[in-house]
Formats: C-alpha cells, structure tokens, sequence
C-alpha cells in the first residue's frame, strides 16, 4: 500500500466510511477506490482521473485536496510522465503559400468591408436623427398642444367646486409588526455511543434550526432519530452555506468537521465541541402535551 492510499484509508476509517459509502458520495467506482488505496494507479483510466479521484477521495473523508496533491506529488505524477511519454505528437500541416493575387484579393475585400461598415453607421445616425424630428410635440402657437379631454368641464362640474382649494387626506398604511421568534431553551438530556441528545424547549413555540457553515465539510441532516428517517441534506457544505429547518419532530446531524459547523435553535447555540473531528447530535423538541419527546 502506497503512503497516499494509507493516509486516505485511515482518514475514511476514522470517519466510520466504508467504500461503499464513498463510492456513493464520490460516485467513484469501488475498484477504482480500491486502486487508489493500494497504490496500483495501472487500474485508473488515465492520469487525469488519477489526480481528480485522488481529490474527490480526499474532500469526501475531510482532508485539504490541493495539500493532499502536493504534499504527495511524487507519487501521483509518474503515472503522468509515464502516460505522457507514451503519446504521439500531433503533426503539424504545412503552411500554405499566399500569391500576390490572393494577397490582392484579400486587401480589396478588406476596403469594401470597412466602407460597407462606415456607411451602415452614417444610415443608422441619419435614421434616429430623421425620426427625432418627427417625434417632437405639436404646437399651436407658443403652447403646446393637449387635448381637451385633460381638461376640467365647465358647468355642471358641482363636485369639482365643492371640493376645488381642498387637498384630499392620503391614507397611510400602518407598517405589519414582525413575528417575534422566543428563545429556546438547549439541555443536554444524553449520550448515546458518539450521539449526544439536546431536549429543545419550552413547549408551544415554533422552533428553528440554523447550521452555518465556517469551511467546506460533509454534512448530514435526517428527519428522525437516526440516519434510518428521511434525508434533508447529504452533501460536502461549503463555506458560508446557511441551511435552516423547522424543528417539529426530532432531527438528527451528523458533521464531519465541528469546528467548522455552527448550530443554533431560536439564536441559542447547540455546543458541539467544536474539534475537528465527526459529531453527531439529536434535537429532540419537547411537546406542550407531556413535556418531552
């Protein structure tokens, strides 16, 4: 086994991955993952694939990529001078000759191009210029012209009188007042292997759970107890990501890198540890009716 493939394997052990599971995450194939592993890149299609893997692996179990590539890049890069090598260089078709004919041909439709272009722009001016003059108002003497229909009816106009020197109050629209979200209250209740399970109260007021994130790393979010209930999200987060949920039954995350993920229910943080290792955590919101899940 090749030192790249050691340092991935045990970074994928220490997260509880199997190959499957980064096969699935990845969508590298399980033999090509089992290659990389053991250092026999012969397997891979190509050297390019042998760096991208490479990189795809290292993101998928928490490690820096482009450090990942640097740091071994005398491992991974003779596959790449091996495979270069062995590539053919293209032939390069000779130049053909111009005569002076061609050459000729080639000036007079040049000049005729950029005649063409000048007098198409002296067309599009005088068009706009021609169509501005149209286009203005009318007059009747010194005053503009306007129809009589803008102006008020003489005679018979009783509310138009009543009402004349009057200014008409404006109505004024009261601004709606926010929602106020209450705090929440975060405690302990358990620990259960590597799972520690936050009850979220007080009772009869709307939970919600934010997760920022400070860095990219893997993610997980199910409705439920356990990895057994319903997928929220499933996915490397990025940095400055922002997932937020409504807390009505009981969800359960799991992070691979803690330090970098931020959990807060109504504003309150949920403490996480904040290491740079996996963590898994239960919110369970307690209930108006018995006071817990």
């Amino acid at each position: 086994m090749s030192e790249l493939g050691a340092l991935l394997r045990k970074a994928r052990e220490e997260r509880g991955y199997t190959l499957d599971d980064i096969q699935e995450l990845t969508k590298i194939r399980k033999r090509y993952l089992e290659a990389i592993e053991s250092g026999d890149y012969r397997v891979l299609p190509g050297n390019f694939y042998v760096r991208a893997f490479v990189k795809n692996y290292s993101e998928a179990v928490g490690l820096d990529a482009d450090e990942v590539l640097r740091y071994y890049q005398h491992e991974v890069p003779s596959v790449a001078q091996a495979e270069q090598s062995n590539e053919p260089l293209p032939a390069r078709k000779p130049q053909r000759m111009k005569s002076p004919a061609s050459e000729k041909l080639g000036k007079v439709g040049f000049n005729l191009l950029m005649w063409s272009f000048l007098i198409l722009i002296v067309a599009v001016v005088w068009y706009y210029a021609l169509n501005n003059n149209t286009d203005s108002p009318q007059k009747v003497g010194n005053e503009p012209f306007t129809d009589e229909t803008d102006s008020p009816q003489s005679g018979g106009g009783v509310t138009d009188n009543a009402t004349a020197g009057e200014e008409t109050p404006t109505a004024t629209a009261e601004p709606t007042p926010e929602p106020s979200t209450a705090p929440a209250t975060v405690t302990l209740s358990g620990n259960s292997g590597s799972v520690d399970t936050y009850d979220i109260g007080p009772a009869g007021i709307a939970r919600k759970v934010e997760l920022k994130l400070a860095g990219r790393t893997w993610l997980e979010v199910y409705e439920g107890s356990n990895k057994s209930g319903k997928r929220l999200y499933y996915a490397n987060a990025s940095k400055d990501d922002v997932l937020t949920y409504e807390l009505t039954g009981n969800i359960y995350i799991r992070t691979g890198r803690a330090d970098y993920t931020e959990i807060t229910v109504n504003g309150v943080i949920v403490p996480d540890g904040d290491n740079g290792g996996t963590k898994s955590l239960l919110l369970r919101p307690l209930t108006e009716a018995i006071g817990e899940e």
